[in-house]
């Protein structure tokens, strides 16, 4: 477009030209003043006087004509929506995000000749946005933090938008609902911002909005859990909460239950809670949906805790004195972490001391209390050379069995009266070892050996120390019990150089899960000679303590000993797909292989991915898309004994929470920064902006030359004298 204009000359601005204005006021002022004291020729001073201004004026300013070619250009309005995982949630008959498309389209359709750039926002970058394209339902982030976005999207930005537009339901992690006008004047000071609230009303909801633990979360020790249940739209009186630890393969275990009184739209309820096993563990709070609940996925929350150790509890049953048990038992009282409770069967029914009851010292062994009371106390038991049949354990074992399953530690150590010859073939302990027990075959082979690593025992972390320290080499034993082939799912460590299961070696050292627990099978009793000999001797014998070091911190899912370290790549959120991220430790070579089972009484069926390069430290593995529940995953790399990783998976997790809109605080910011709030549907009461000129050629053509305009103010001012002259003015 072409436009034709009057301007002064491009020197005179600011200053200048206000003193000119200036000079130029006052000049008519005192000719007005004059005008008093004409005999005659009133009008002629006046016009010349005025004249004679005007010119002089314009010979300073020298006015030119200006000729530009034009164009409108249409504001910059940045459109910000939030796109936290909140937003999916319903809003009548679509979800808030639906709502924020919808409004994003209006407001687009509202500004047509403005230059709209759309991003959503929530935690992370800001992601450019359109809002034609279908919703997506992988919205990770569990809150909105508009104080960044609009940092990166104004502040940071090469131009400076005219307006600011925020889509959202108010629910914000930034600005905080109790922030202070200052502090929101001084987080979006410099543009105005015109809030769009895609929902005003709260739907009838209750759900647990909070979950706080009162320390750290360590094994046999009470925990302290504070619930926070929020209520809205519904009655809410006394509302049953449930607090549980899903297991593997077994029954969740019910660890607290309780009543919320909700006062208001919020009530609290504390219960004590005590988990028994270390490591990942996931706990269901759950509360019983109230008539109307219009989002039940938010009654229930799968938190996972970690579980330490302050104190390992071990329960150590030998059935004789030997030197291997004498050992063993020294080494546990030495370990300053370990509290042992142990039991020697120093005589049998058969024996006869030769004595009368009463001059006996011997304690009883107080079997029922250990297997029907105190069980769950201990955090693993060594079964060491003795006979369940002879010191009537077989009674207990499908307990000792169940205790395992659900997450207890067993270490059978090999002699004459374990395995097979201690009458567990065959047993409900059977079933939990790593390897088969055979049947009807010698117990025990006495003739000496050196056992012999495995690929895997020559990568597990479980014997890394022991093979450091020993070059790799191994003592003589002294004999080793008959084992069968090992089960599925097995890792075999040691095998025996001579004695073979059809067509393998024997295992004589092997690992195994089970339910939520793990075993382990050691089918010798004399590894006492990793303290005593020339190869000990030559470490001065710390090769002993390597081996148990590994073993035990193995059953008690040291991270030391596992394979990896695995972790969820982000928060698992069900119909997301979900990642795993899993870091090799050193040694670890090998493929990985991730077995994943649901955690549940029912669930049976496993998935299986695998993944990841053999070079790589850290591989994410993809998992897919999950449902709501808690889940266990165990990574295996290469022939290395597995490492398991529980995890709960949600439907909204966090964000889903606490359902409530906040349209006040969307209000309070358009009001603090001279915007607007409207509604979702209101897109037309938004005030417009202003289009902006944009000069693309511009030309400047003098009215007069400078003489021209000098000459005609001397002429001006030489008739002017004349009238004054004429009128009596001197």
């Amino acid at each position: 477009m072409n436009a034709r204009s009057i301007a002064f000359s491009d020197d005179m601005v600011g200053l200048p030209l206000w003193l000119t204005l200036a000079l130029f006021a006052l000049s008519l002022l005192l000719l007005l003043i004059e005008m008093q004291q004409k005999e005659r020729g009133g009008v002629g001073i006046l016009l010349s006087g005025t004249a004679a201004c005007i010119i002089c004026a314009l010979a300073v300013l020298r006015p030119v004509i200006v000729e530009a070619k034009t164009s409108s250009v249409g504001p910059r309005v940045v459109v910000l929506v939030d796109q936290s995982r909140r937003m999916l949630l319903g809003a009548s008959s679509s979800t808030r995000y639906d709502r924020a498309l919808q409004a994003a389209r209006s407001v687009g359709a509202h500004y047509k000749d403005g230059r709209l750039s759309v991003f959503g926002f929530a935690q992370s970058e800001l992601v450019s946005l359109n809002p034609n394209s279908p919703p997506s339902a992988a919205l990770l982030d569990s809150s909105s933090d508009l104080v960044t976005a609009f940092n990166r999207g104004v502040r940071e930005a090469g131009e400076r938008p005219d307006a600011v537009l925020v889509i959202s339901d108010g629910r914000l992690a930034r600005p905080e609902d109790e922030v202070s006008d200052d502090t929101l004047k001084e987080a979006f000071a410099g543009v105005p911002i015109h809030t769009v609230s895609v929902l005003r009303d709260a739907p009838p909801d209750a759900s647990i909005r909070h979950v706080r633990a009162v320390g750290a979360a360590v094994a046999h020790q009470p925990l302290s859990l504070t619930i926070d249940v929020g209520c809205q739209g519904l009655k809410c009186n006394d509302i049953p909460v449930v607090v549980r630890e899903l297991r593997d393969s077994v029954a969740p275990a019910e660890l607290a239950r309780g009543k919320v009184s909700v006062e208001g739209d919020l009530g609290s309820v504390s219960l004590e809670i005590t988990l028994d096993r270390a490591g990942a563990r996931v706990v269901q709070v759950a509360i019983e949906s109230p008539q109307g609940d219009t989002v039940p996925e938010n009654d229930s929350r799968y938190l996972t805790f970690e579980v330490s150790r302050d104190r390992v509890r071990l329960l150590h049953l030998a059935g004789r004195p030997t030197q291997d048990v004498r050992e063993l038992r020294m080494w546990l009282e030495r370990d300053q972490s370990v509290d042992v409770v142990a039991f020697f069967i120093l005589r049998g029914d058969g024996d006869n001391p030769n004595a009368g009851e009463s001059d006996l010292s011997l304690i009883r062994f107080p079997v029922e209390e250990l297997f029907t009371q105190h069980l769950p106390s201990f955090d693993a038991i060594i079964l060491q050379d003795i006979d369940a049949i002879r010191y009537k354990l077989a009674q207990y074992l499908p307990a000792l069995a169940q205790y395992v399953k659900t997450g207890g530690g067993l270490i059978m150590v090999g002699g004459p009266s374990s395995f097979a010859g201690g009458s567990y073939a065959g047993t409900a302990l059977d079933e939990i070892f790593p390897v088969e027990q055979p049947r009807g075959a010698p117990a025990f082979d006495g003739s000496e050996f050196v056992p012999v690593y495995t690929p895997a025992g020559q990568g597990a972390a479980v014997t890394r120390s022991l093979r450091e320290l020993l070059n790799g080499q191994l003592p003589s034993l002294a004999g080793a019990n008959f084992l069968g082939a090992p089960r599925p799912g097995a890792i075999v460590l040691w095998e025996h150089p001579k004695i073979r299961v059809g067509a393998d070696p024997m295992p004589v050292l092997a690992l195994g899960e089970a339910g939520d627990g793990r075993s382990i099978a050691l089918a010798a009793d004399s590894t006492f000679r990793l303290a005593f000999g020339d190869l000990a001797a030559s470490v001065a014998g710390r090769s002993y303590g390597a081996l148990w070091d590994g073993l035990l911190g193995w059953l008690m899912r040291d991270p030391r000993y596992e394979a990896a370290r695995v972790e969820l790549a982000q928060e698992c959120i069900a119909g997301v797909p979900a990642q795993l991220r899993v870091t090799r430790l050193p040694g670890m070579t090998g493929k990985i292989a991730v077995e994943l089972r649901k955690l549940s009484e029912q669930q049976t069926q496993s998935k299986s991915f695998n993944g990841g390069k053999d070079g790589e430290s850290t591989s994410d593995i993809d998992l897919g898309a999950l449902e709501v529940g808690g889940y266990t995953a165990r990574v295996k790399i290469g022939d290395g004994p597995p490492t398991r990783h529980d995890f709960g998976c949600e439907k909204g997790g966090e964000a889903w929470s606490d359902s409530r809109p906040n349209p006040k605080l969307l209000e309070r910011i358009a009001h603090i920064s001279g915007g607007k709030a409207v509604n979702w549907d209101e897109p037309n009461e938004l005030p417009p902006v202003e289009m902006t000129q944009i000069v693309a050629e511009r030309h400047t053509s003098p009215i007069l030359p400078p003489w021209g305009w000098s000459v005609s103010a001397a002429l001006l001012l030489g008739a002017h004298w004349l009238a004054r002259r004429y009128g009596g003015l001197a």
